[in-house]
């Protein structure tokens, strides 16, 4: 299938490891010019170096923490900001019960997830709008649809992404922006690991078993790899995706007991 993105331009977030490096990888193998923007410059210059480059192609990357949403904004404003495609993608909270959560920790993921995500469709939509093309995909969690144990925090800080992302669906459709969500089950990144380990540590069970347990709760019996998350990135960033708006799609291997 000819997706049509070459020459389309793209800033991926959260792009040093996992679906975003992932996802920045497969981009740049359809021809976009991929932006990374991360907050620990060595690991964007690794990856930049990965990307496939046809000779025309033009990659870079952008330095910049989304703890700190101001050094974002500044960021932004010191360039002239010319993507069709915005890939959302932010490391996820810290585990634990939410009755045991400090509001600070909402706080930090609040601003991380959602307000940073609005400062990049903020800057990057009136290019958008010129050429009546725009990609906004959010990277977040299959617990929008079914809560996840131990994650309260992240639960519902997704949970406002996904509503803030059908908002702006709604908004934005007419221009030929799409805004959709991604839903990725258990894949085996870094972040993966360290639940695997918190929940080893709190239950007594063993690395191994915990996960064993985490791959039988899916019907694939076993975890998502970045890249079969970044394929669905990938299309529906894509000319072929068009008409798909304001949605959530869970990649979880079946996972997700709600239709």
């Amino acid at each position: 299938m000819n997706l049509k993105l070459k020459n389309k331009n793209a800033l991926v977030c959260g792009s040093t490891q996992g679906i975003g490096k992932a996802t920045a990888i497969l981009l740049a193998e359809e021809g976009v010019n991929v932006t990374l923007i991360a907050r620990n410059e060595e690991k964007l210059k690794a990856v930049l170096a990965e990307l496939q480059n046809s000779g025309a192609q033009c990659h870079g990357y952008l330095v910049a923490d989304f703890s700190k949403p101001n050094e974002l904004k500044q960021v932004l404003g010191n360039l002239e900001l010319q993507f069709h495609i915005l890939v959302n993608n932010t490391g996820g909270p810290a585990g634990g019960p939410i009755f045991n959560a400090k509001i600070e920790e909402f706080e930090s993921a609040f601003t991380q997830h959602l307000k940073c995500n609005h400062i990049l469709v903020q800057s990057l939509v009136p290019f958008m709008k010129t050429q009546c093309f725009g990609r906004i995909i959010n990277i977040i969690s299959t617990s929008v649809k079914q809560p996840l144990d131990g994650l309260g925090v992240s639960n519902t800080i997704r949970g406002a992404v996904a509503s803030w992302s059908k908002t702006l669906a709604n908004e934005l459709g007419e221009f030929g922006i799409t805004v959709n969500n991604v839903l990725p089950g258990a894949t085996g990144t870094e972040r993966l690991k360290e639940i695997i380990k918190n929940k080893s540590a709190k239950t007594g069970n063993s690395f191994d078993e915990v996960a064993a347990a985490m791959k039988n709760a899916s019907p694939a019996k076993r975890f998502a790899k970045p890249e079969e998350i970044a394929n669905a990135v990938v299309f529906l960033a894509s000319e072929k995706a068009s008409f798909i708006n304001g949605i959530n799609v869970p990649v979880d291997g079946g996972r997700t007991k709600s239709l």
